[in-house]
């Protein structure tokens, strides 16, 4: 397992879905992902993107005006 981060600040949607379904896909099973981002739209988002795609939301923290969206990558 090897810890990834990304950060999506500054981004609208759809980007932080787009950009953290990119660098997913670059990574390998048991892998964690923490995205950084600051739109508060990701909050659904990117749940729900892990659902439809498998992987596990492992949680979210949201500090001032920043979420931490931390995922574990699946299988696929």
């Amino acid at each position: 397992m090897t810890i990834h981060k990304l950060d999506a600040s500054g981004l609208l949607c759809p980007m932080p879905v787009i950009r953290t379904q990119d660098r997913i896909a670059e990574l390998h099973a048991g892998d964690i992902l923490e995205v950084q981002c600051t739109d508060p739209g990701a909050a659904n988002d990117i749940p729900a993107w892990c659902r439809i795609n498998g992987h596990k939301l492992v949680g979210i923290q949201q500090y001032e005006n920043h979420l931490m969206v931390v995922i574990e990558v699946n299988n696929t």
